[in-house]
């Protein structure tokens, strides 16, 4: 059961002047937004919401018990995780997200903190309080986010950069630093400065040498920590080689993502930004 107190203490301001590792706007009344969200998303990896109770100071969001805590607990536990089970969760992340955006529902916070884990070690993605709804494209033009929310070390260079972002974009950008995250147990960009981190995701993500990854897993999370015009989409992702070990290479699964796209395509452009290299890694442990 989450304890939501009924107004937010967070800082409030826009990127350029946070120094906080989570950030949004003025517009911060999002608890009845989380609600009208969770109520109507029923998906094996989402966690399932039951109820809200309110009092007059507190409103009380039950929701299912993820016994087992949450992926960024494993990681640390684990320094990182195989790809056996990385590619398991990782599947079962994007499926939930897939599952939202095509009802039209935004996280924009996706983070190692908010992938709980069932008593089936499942992936369960949970707290919708930056999320919104009603966010399908109408005549294939997808809406545009002016909240700029979530999380430095996850956020999407469109979110950091303060313009206008597809939020669907953004969320498959975070999911790439989980991916990052699972296999690596450490993060790909540094959230401390905000003005070398703008750098850092402005640069082509490098890799450690430790621990081992295959060259699959980190083709594939280049091509989702990649420049926005750049930037694979769920389709992609599902029918990705490394998602995939045992699927062919075949037409047949190119057309399906090709026409699956181009259903998808907006016709309003959005600013990119050109990415080079990263050199920093910093560990998960010392996150906070």
């Amino acid at each position: 059961m989450g304890d939501h107190p009924s107004s937010s203490n967070s800082k409030q301001s826009c990127p350029s002047e946070c120094s906080d590792n989570e950030f949004e706007d003025a517009d911060s009344d999002f608890l009845p937004r989380e609600i009208e969200v969770v109520k109507g998303l029923k998906h094996e990896n989402l966690i399932r919401f039951l109820q809200a109770i309110e009092t007059t100071h507190r409103v009380y969001i039950v929701m299912e018990y993820a016994e087992n805590g949450s992926l960024l607990d494993i990681i640390r536990k684990d320094q990182h995780i195989d790809e056996m089970r990385g590619r398991r969760w990782f599947k079962q992340l994007v499926e939930a997200v897939d599952y939202c955006h095509e009802r039209g529902v935004v996280h924009r916070d996706i983070k190692c903190e908010n992938l709980l884990m069932d008593n089936g070690l499942n992936i369960k993605l949970s707290d919708f309080g930056f999320a919104r709804g009603h966010m399908k494209p109408k005549n294939g033009v997808f809406a545009l986010s002016e909240t700029f929310c979530g999380s430095y070390a996850y956020a999407s260079p469109e979110i950091l950069k303060g313009v206008p972002y597809r939020p669907q974009d953004s969320d498959i950008w975070s999911m790439g630093v989980v991916l990052y995250a699972i296999v690596y147990g450490r993060l790909p960009f540094d959230d401390t400065n905000y003005t070398q981190l703008l750098k850092q995701v402005q640069n082509k993500v490098s890799f450690p040498r430790e621990p081992k990854v295959s060259a699959e897993c980190r083709k594939l999370i280049t091509k989702i920590l990649s420049p926005l015009k750049m930037r694979v989409k769920i389709p992609q992702i599902l029918a990705d080689p490394w998602l995939n070990p045992n699927q062919p290479k075949d037409e047949e699964v190119e057309t399906h993502v090709n026409s699956r796209e181009n259903a998808q395509v907006s016709k309003e452009e959005i600013k990119s930004v050109n990415i080079g290299t990263v050199t920093f890694d910093r560990k998960l442990e010392e996150v906070k």
